[in-house]
């Protein structure tokens, strides 16, 4: 299972969304391509960068510290926030992104999807963000009528290469959150499942070790606040754990 560092930009520095509420970031006093670059100094394999402006208003905001990134780290690095063009997708392949990520877009625009995912084979990640069984868009700020899975089993024909799955009620601690549908979706979903939202501690990347299908995790807030270092996580996260068969 892959862990991926996550940063978060929002004006060029790292935050973290503290209940998903773009309004309200919490910042830390860090220097997001210094914090990338040990990342992989202390043995990541990949690194997920969110431009949260692109997020709320479309377009490039933190492209240069991204693009600093990608050149400086060499490892693999997926971006997402605000890629809802081909433009905007073409541009982020020529600086170098290994994978987009599209989240919005995705699920709003499957034409578009089918579009770049066709231009771009195996380079394209979905992600659906869910709250109380509900497919939230446009930064969490917008529910749909639609549930994760149903979503997933429409987009999993795209030509995606693998969904991220954020879980908000665990990401915001609510009370009867479990991780039954992020294993739901793991277990009914074709395509490799990235689990986001769901890492508070190491014990939470060995549940996921457990489940079908789950090719990563995404962890970003636990690292930041020093509940998990990396070291650990890519440890518990590289172990041989026997997983049940996919239904």
């Amino acid at each position: 299972m892959i862990i991926f560092p996550d940063i978060e930009l929002m004006d060029g520095k790292c935050v973290n969304l503290h209940h998903g509420h773009l309004e309200d970031p919490i910042h830390y006093d860090v220097d997001p391509v210094e914090t990338a670059l040990r990342f992989v100094e202390q043995g990541a394999t990949n690194l997920h960068l969110v431009d949260l402006d692109g997020v709320v208003q479309g377009g490039k905001h933190n492209a240069d510290v991204i693009c600093e990134v990608i050149e400086k780290s060499g490892v693999p690095v997926q971006v997402g926030g605000g890629i809802r063009t081909m433009a905007s997708a073409q541009w982020w392949f020529d600086h170098g992104v290994k994978r987009i990520v599209l989240g919005t877009a995705a699920v709003m625009d499957r034409h578009f999807l089918q579009e770049v995912c066709a231009h771009y084979p195996g380079q394209v990640v979905a992600s659906i963000d869910a709250k109380d069984n509900h497919v939230m868009v446009n930064g969490w700020r917008e529910s749909t009528a639609f549930s994760p899975l149903e979503v997933g089993h429409a987009l999993q024909d795209s030509g995606i290469c693998a969904l991220i799955y954020t879980d908000i009620n665990y990401d915001i601690d609510h009370a009867e959150a479990t991780l039954a549908t992020t294993t739901q979706m793991a277990s009914e979903l074709r395509i490799p499942v990235i689990s986001s939202g769901t890492v508070k501690g190491l014990d939470d990347i060995s549940r996921l070790q457990l489940l079908p299908n789950i090719a990563g995790a995404i962890v970003g807030r636990a690292l930041f606040n020093g509940a998990v270092s990396l070291e650990d996580a890519l440890k518990v996260a590289s172990q041989d754990v026997p997983k049940p068969a996919m239904m």
